[in-house]
């Protein structure tokens, strides 16, 4: 009988301790929550704009019959990874060779990278390599835009002002998207 009293004395006291503290444990509780809730906000953030991406790329490839739409995800990959406009490699293999259709044979080099005879041994290696390059050797060192970029990757003066031009395709067809989606009430 002693022992049933110490038992239910000593559960009595752990049930009620927490209203002794309430505020440090909600805070707690609160804190905890809150950081798993920014947390899962920034993944779903960082997901819905690589899949958002994605689309973009592999939708505007595919209107061009271009043999890189399957290197979408690459292209997307590339970018966030490095941090840079996603949509600047494949506007720059629009120019340099119609998205991919018109390249030396077999070099997989959409992108007129040493002008045009570097050979890489698949798309994806020249998306990443390049990718690479582009941030290291150009973004990095203050060429941080298509204007700044032009005059050290290409000769010509109206580079800068065609890859524009097919970056917009890109941009076009994002908002497209965002419209599709806002238009049937989906929410991501």
């Amino acid at each position: 009988m002693k022992k049933t009293i110490t038992s239910s004395l000593f559960i009595s006291i752990l049930l009620f301790l927490p209203s002794f503290f309430p505020s440090m444990a909600y805070a707690q509780k609160t804190a905890e929550n809150s950081a798993e809730l920014i947390n899962y906000q920034v993944q779903e953030n960082s997901t819905i704009r690589f899949i958002k991406t994605k689309i973009v790329i592999k939708k505007v490839l595919d209107k061009y019959n271009s043999p890189l739409a399957n290197s979408a995800e690459t292209f997307t990959s590339t970018c966030i990874a490095l941090d840079f406009d996603c949509y600047l490699l494949p506007a720059i293999a629009g120019l340099e060779s119609s998205f991919g259709l018109y390249v030396y044979s077999n070099s997989n080099n959409p992108f007129g990278w040493g002008r045009g005879h570097t050979l890489f041994p698949n798309w994806s290696i020249a998306i990443k390599t390049v990718g690479k390059k582009l941030k290291e050797d150009y973004i990095d060192k203050g060429a941080n835009s298509i204007e700044k970029i032009a005059p050290i990757y290409a000769e010509s003066p109206t580079w800068a002002l065609r890859v524009s031009y097919f970056r917009q395709i890109f941009e076009k067809e994002e908002t497209n998207i965002n419209f599709i989606l806002t238009e049937k009430g989906v929410k991501l």
